[in-house]
């Protein structure tokens, strides 16, 4: 067995190579896309919105959930890696043919012949998921993230590339098409080639019942994040002009930017660490609480600040034209650390062999949230927004009260763990509302930066004071040198 200290060497270095490269990738992915934003339209952006509810529905058939079984398992041989491998050919070839095929119907339900060619384009992303998803499988399992690491950092680069290029040259929403598709290839290709994956897939499937349980167990659940997730565009789609459907797109894109691209990276990370240690609860608790502890204490600052900020915000990062948008970041920020610490619950119980546990909170999910997203967009875009405000809380409820009794979860503890971060960037937010309310005429640069410098500094010496042995913490863990 790995000794406790080696074990937490190698989750330290996962965590610093992959949570370090995935930010310095997405400075270069927002760099490209703040400037590949003031080129567009906001009508491109929602087209291309329409077209990720079908691509994002139909990549959750993709073979994740196989994948996530070798992660799981203890020991796993040669021929259920070549199962594997022959069961996310299969699936991924025939989403890409069945995308292909069905691209008319959804071109003809938005009103938009465009909307066929785009999503028949984009069925190439599903060719090169196989050679992605095993390999990655492969090297979380051993905590082995360096490779993929960097894999990610150059594919960011030439998305980045990739994209600035197409706008540039006036492609419109082809940009933002090609750009995924240079993105996926290039991982998939590098990941292939690094993980040194040379096996012939298999056919036969006798002997792999527990894999494709486990795996349809996790897609089930994805499937209904789908829904979830996808069902607001889906559903606004026929009430919305694409105006503002586009604002309303990246106004959910700009407040999901910490939820959908740091937090998942560190649950890569979080899902093999908690399966080697699924046989001690008590280091699996520690463990959980200790990550809600610190993501919380970053989302909640983050989310409250962008809710008090909006306004700047967006003028600073997107330009004029996307001012609209303003009035729904500040609403759907206050609910993101919700759906953050809600997040944070899957990669645990995935851990512990209970994926049926995120598959009943996400068939909850997607029935909850459709209402909410049915009855608030009655009342045009904002009222989409509201529905976030409306409907997730419930999710986040029901997620703790069924994984309380396997994770050996109390109300008090996750209060505590929840608390520092949750109580200063309520100050902090109301701090920065009232110093934005009395600055004099300036700059939108100058107040933006005058803000965030009042809501930083007060957030940490509320820290200090309040919760300092949680701030050295954070600050522990950001050291390249082992924490006390």
């Amino acid at each position: 067995m790995t000794a406790p200290s080696n074990f937490r060497d190698r989750v330290r270095r996962a965590l610093i190579w992959r949570s370090g490269t995935q930010i310095l990738a997405q400075f270069i992915s927002w760099g490209s896309t703040l400037a590949v934003i003031r080129i567009l339209d906001p009508a491109d952006y929602g087209l291309f919105a329409m077209t990720q509810v079908v691509l994002v529905l139909l990549s959750f058939f993709n073979g994740y959930g196989l994948a996530s079984s070798i992660i799981q398992s203890e020991q796993v041989n040669p021929r259920e890696l070549r199962q594997a491998f022959g069961a996310l050919l299969i699936l991924n070839v025939g989403i890409a043919v069945l995308q292909f095929l069905l691209a008319p119907v959804a071109a003809e339900y938005y009103g938009q012949p465009i909307i066929a060619e785009l999503l028949q384009v984009q069925a190439l992303i599903f060719l090169a998921t196989p050679f992605i998803v095993l390999p990655e499988a492969l090297m979380a399992r051993n905590l082995e993230f360096k490779k993929t690491a960097l894999i990610n950092l150059l594919s960011a680069v030439i998305g980045a590339i990739t994209a600035l290029t197409c706008a540039l040259n006036g492609l419109g929403v082809w940009t933002l098409v090609y750009a995924a598709i240079a993105i996926f290839w290039t991982q998939g290709i590098g990941l292939f080639l690094s993980a040194r994956m040379f096996i012939w897939p298999s056919f036969n499937f006798r002997g792999s019942k527990k894999m494709f349980t486990f795996g349809g167990t996790v897609l089930l659940a994805h499937v209904c994040w789908t829904i979830q997730s996808q069902s607001d565009v889906f559903i606004a789609s026929r009430s919305l002009s694409l105006q503002q459907l586009g604002l309303y797109a990246e106004a959910l894109f700009l407040t999901t930017i910490f939820t959908a691209k740091f937090v998942p990276p560190l649950n890569e990370v979080a899902f093999p660490a908690y399966a080697r240690i699924q046989d001690d609860l008590a280091a699996l608790n520690w463990s959980f609480l200790k990550s809600v502890r610190l993501i919380m204490l970053i989302a909640c600052p983050i989310y409250f600040g962008m809710a008090v900020t909006a306004h700047e915000l967006v003028h600073v990062m997107l330009g004029e034209k996307w001012l609209p948008m303003a009035p729904i970041v500040s609403v759907l920020a206050l609910v993101m650390p919700l759906m953050t610490l809600q997040i944070l619950f899957a990669p645990a119980n995935n851990a512990l062999g209970k994926p049926h546990i995120s598959a009943r909170v996400t068939m909850f999910g997607a029935a909850v949230m459709s209402v909410s997203f049915l009855v608030g967009v009655q009342y045009g875009v904002m009222g989409l927004a509201y529905a976030w405000v409306a409907g997730f809380p419930c999710l986040t409820i029901l997620t703790f009260l069924l994984s309380k009794p396997h994770l050996g979860l109390t109300v008090a503890g996750l209060a505590r763990s929840v608390w520092p971060g949750l109580s200063a960037a309520c100050v902090m937010a109301g701090v920065v509302y009232l110093t934005n309310g009395i600055l004099p005429e300036m700059s939108v640069y100058i107040r933006l930066s005058i803000l965030l410098a009042t809501g930083a500094g007060t957030y940490v010496c509320l820290l200090f004071v309040l919760a300092r042995p949680t701030l050295f913490e954070l600050a522990a863990l950001l050291q390249s040198r082992k924490a006390a």
